[in-house]
């Protein structure tokens, strides 16, 4: 039994690999395929964190236009928090056309959580983030540093691998990230559509990204 499991795992996480290896492969070779907002709605799936990751999503949520809609949250199953402000959120919008849904999916990491541990969390988080992923279809995944964002970012690139849908991958670092890189931004960086800083020294180091000042 421990050894079917162990060989899942091994599978599941050489699987994820080599959808990485792909996406960038992609990107290098032909850059990142960008669309223009010209649909009449945008299916949003925002991934919310905790603590300060979820005041900045809100305040991101807040500068959008009403044509991100149905707007898709997804919550790690521990935050009591996230879902409230949420709701707060939502609510403070005052639209007839209001639509969101909120999701919840085991969390990728926890705070001080082992390595080792960290590969077999996400993968389970990737078990939950597939179907649901494959269920809502984004058209675009907007994150802003949480691990829960990783395993949800996959399963995007996962339906534009197979042809089912081109996901917009949007990234804005922390606020509090000024010389380097969370974890989260350094997976992610190479495979995102948009990949925002908000410190000029972070553009220095990763040209790839977008400085527009700070964002929140």
């Amino acid at each position: 039994m421990a050894l079917s499991l162990l060989l899942l795992v091994l599978f599941a996480g050489l699987l994820l690999c080599v959808l990485f290896v792909i996406r960038l492969y992609i990107v290098v070779k032909n850059g990142s395929t960008r669309v223009s907002g010209n649909k009449a709605s945008v299916t949003l799936l925002a991934v919310v964190g905790s603590g300060g990751h979820t005041t900045e999503i809100i305040r991101l949520l807040e500068s959008l236009s009403a044509v991100y809609t149905p707007r898709h949250y997804v919550i790690a199953d521990t935050d009591r928090m996230g879902e409230d402000k949420v709701c707060t959120f939502e609510a403070s919008r005052q639209s007839s056309k209001s639509q969101f849904n909120i999701w919840r999916i085991p969390r990728s990491r926890e705070v001080h959580q082992s390595w080792s541990s960290s590969v077999v969390s996400t993968l389970n988080a990737l078990r939950y983030s597939l179907p649901l992923v494959f269920k809502v279809r984004p058209d675009v995944v907007l994150c802003n540093g949480p691990g829960t964002c990783v395993p949800l970012c996959a399963a995007g690139l996962l339906l534009g691998i197979l042809g089912m849908k081109k996901v917009l991958i949007v990234y804005v670092e922390s606020i509090c990230r000024v010389q380097t890189l969370s974890l989260t931004g350094k997976i992610l960086y190479p495979i995102s559509d948009y990949f925002f800083v908000q410190w000029p020294a972070l553009l220095d180091k990763y040209p790839k990204s977008i400085f527009l000042g700070r964002i929140v």
